[in-house]
This record gives structure tokens, C-alpha cells and sequence, in this order.
């Protein structure tokens, strides 16, 4: 049965601080395109569709040249297997239509709240997968997860590169998940995105919607992280399912129906420049991440920062002796910085999730440093 759904708690949050203060210290995505860089990038043919556009409907399934570029990230899928629209979306479709009342999923924990709340309020059973801190970074524990298969599981919910926490797991360990998936017929929905930031191009996962031998693998991607353009609010999902591909075009008309136009050729452009695009966020982020390093180290009671594997974000513990709470309030309300707190993730651990995709990093932590040493 249908349960309305609690308020989101992340969302939430930035509706409230993120457009009333000049520093947000926990922001996903990287510093954002201007519509002047975006057309600077741009090759002739999109630039030709951007100049004679119709401000009219659009196809459901998505502009056909924009799902065959997305469809070149992905080794075996044609634009067919591409569903274009806001990668919110992607999540509120996908859980109507891959579980019924009274299945179980699995979900990585901690990770953005409609992965799991969504599923949630239909009566499905929701199980968390730890990720959890170690020494040298964050881990799962495949075990773990396998402990927690039931017969009545049906969905297994996975965020790489991950969000809040940076972490990234090996090739081999992606195949483990996905060998242990395919054991007990579960279907993998792989939020993907990060995807495309991880720090060495060695590192980079397959896309689970193409990975070989498992066909009933999901990506959720989009532009909103990656690619520096979350105002164009395109996202897609990817799968060989063609029977799954058909359930969404119909739940898609009780929802956007179709995608902007505008917004539609504008991502076909950063598209066919994403390498452009990846790596001058890349540059961002390496070049933050220098500067918590020196941070944290400066900080040592105060902090636990562990690296991130790949990705926009990092999970920062706070070893002070007020709740994480207190002190995110007391830091927004002194230096007009905003930190989301873990609390935000459903976390009771003193954890705050630190943005490192923005330009004016440097200037943020220097303002919490002037708060930590008055």
C-alpha cells in the first residue's frame, strides 16, 4: 500500500540555505557551465539543431540524436536502450516499476534518500548495505550483502563512484556484487552520476547496464555531476531490457512525458564534449582535494578525513565534542557557510559531507578554519 513520503531531508535542506548564503561547503556537483562555455564547445551539427530549434514537444523516449550519443558510452547498447529525462525521475520510474508491495530490496547506505524512500512508501521491504570507515578508507562487505538476500528480494541498489562517501571498489569486486545478483536473479539499479570522475581513467568501472554476461542491469546517469550542467536537468536511464524500456515510456507519461527541447540539444553538446568538460572538473577537484588535505592535517583533533577513490565528494568525520549538527548550524550562522551533516543521509554517526567540485573551495574552508582557530 502507498505511503506518502517523508520529507527529503537533503533537499530540504538546500531549499532552505542554499541560495541565502555565498558559501556552500557540501555541494555534489561541479562548478557549473556557462551557456557561453557550453556553446563555445560545441560542433557545427549542434550547433545547427541549438540555432534552428523548435520550442515545441519533443519525443518521449528522448531526442533520437542525443540517445544514440549516451548510448556510445555504453559497449553493446543503441539508442533503443536510452531513456532521456531529469535523473530524479529516473529514480521516481524506476521503483514504481521494477518492485511490488511486499518485495525486498537492498540498498547501499548511506545514499541519496529517494534510492531507498521511494521504494519505501509502496510497501517494499528496505535493507541498507553498509558502507563502512576502515583505516585506509570506506568498504563493503559483499558477505554482508549476501546475508542479506531473501527470497523475497528483487532489487539491489548500488551508487559508484559513491555518494557521500567518495568510495570506489575494484573491478573485481563490482563482478563479485554483480556475480552474487546474478545467483539470485535480482535486478542491479547503478546509480552512475560520478561516473567519469574518478581520478585515473584505470579506475573507471564498466557501466553496469553493459557489463557482459548480466543483462538485467540498470545505469541512472546524467549531466547534473560529471558534466557541470545540473540546470539542464537531463539525466537518462540505460538498459538491454527491452520489456523494463517499455515499462518506463508508459510511466513516463504520467510524469514529464518528454523532455525540453533546448535543454535536449544543449546536452548533446557537453555530450560531444565531454572530455573537455571531465577534465577541467577533474582539475577542480584535484586541486581542492590538495587543499582539504592541508586542511584536515592542520586539524587532526578535529577531523577524520579519509580521500576519496573518485568522484565530487568526501565524507569528513568531526571528532568535536558538540554534535555534527551543532557545529554545521553554529558555522552557517557565524561565517554563512553551509555543511550538510550526515543527519542528512539518515546517518547517526558525526559525519558532514564536504563538495570539492566548486571554484570557490579555497575561500569556503578558509572561512571555517577562521571559525575553528577565533
Amino acid at each position: 500500500m502507498m505511503t506518502s513520503l517523508p520529507p527529503f531531508k537533503l533537499e530540504r535542506f538546500f531549499a532552505q540555505y542554499e541560495f541565502q548564503v555565498k558559501y556552500l561547503l557540501s555541494p555534489s556537483d561541479c562548478e557549473a557551465l556557462s551557456m557561453r562555455e557550453l556553446l563555445a564547445m560545441a560542433d557545427p551539427d549542434s550547433l545547427r539543431l541549438w540555432e534552428q530549434l523548435s520550442l515545441g514537444y519533443t519525443e518521449s523516449q528522448g531526442l533520437p540524436a542525443l540517445r544514440d550519443e549516451v548510448s556510445r558510452l555504453y559497449p553493446s547498447l543503441q539508442a533503443e536502450d536510452v531513456l532521456i529525462l531529469t535523473p530524479e525521475e529516473g529514480i521516481f520510474i524506476a521503483m514504481n516499476t521494477l518492485l511490488e508491495p511486499g518485495d525486498h530490496m537492498i540498498t547501499i547506505s548511506p545514499a541519496y534518500q529517494s534510492l531507498y524512500e521511494i521504494a519505501r512508501s509502496r510497501g517494499i521491504e528496505v535493507t541498507p548495505w553498509q558502507v563502512r570507515p576502515t583505516e585506509s578508507g570506506w568498504r563493503l562487505d559483499i558477505d554482508e550483502l549476501a546475508r542479506a538476500i531473501t527470497a523475497r528480494t528483487r532489487l539491489l541498489v548500488i551508487n559508484f563512484p559513491h555518494n557521500p562517501t567518495g568510495y570506489l571498489p575494484s573491478k573485481s569486486e563490482l563482478a563479485a556484487i554483480l556475480a552474487l545478483a546474478a545467483r539470485h536473479g535480482l535486478c542491479v539499479f547503478s546509480d552512475e552520476m560520478y561516473r567519469f570522475l574518478e581520478y585515473s581513467p584505470q579506475q573507471r568501472l564498466p557501466a553496469v547496464c553493459a557489463w557482459p554476461d548480466y543483462e538485467r542491469g540498470i545505469s541512472l546517469s546524467g549531466l547534473s555531476k560529471s558534466f557541470a550542467l545540473p540546470g539542464l536537468r537531463i539525466g537518462w536511464l540505460a538498459t538491454r531490457d527491452r520489456q523494463v524500456m517499455q515499462k518506463w515510456l508508459m510511466f513516463k507519461d504520467y510524469t514529464t512525458i518528454c523532455s525540453s527541447a533546448p535543454s535536449e540539444v544543449l546536452a548533446l553538446m557537453a555530450l560531444r564534449a565531454r572530455d573537455q568538460i571531465v577534465q577541467r572538473n577533474l582539475a577542480i577537484i584535484q586541486s581542492n582535494t590538495l587543499a582539504a588535505e592541508r586542511f584536515f592535517a592542520e586539524f587532526p583533533g578535529l577531523f577524520g578525513w579519509r580521500k576519496p577513490n573518485a568522484g565530487s565528494v568526501a565524507f569528513v568525520e568531526w571528532l568535536g565534542q558538540e554534535t555534527v549538527e551543532l557545529f554545521c548550524q553554529a558555522v552557517l550562522d557565524t561565517k554563512g557557510v553551509m555543511i550538510v551533516p550526515g543527519s542528512m543521509f539518515d546517518l547517526t554517526a558525526s559525519y558532514f559531507r564536504l563538495g570539492l567540485g566548486r571554484r570557490n573551495f579555497p575561500e569556503a574552508i578558509m572561512r571555517l578554519r577562521d571559525y575553528l582557530i577565533e
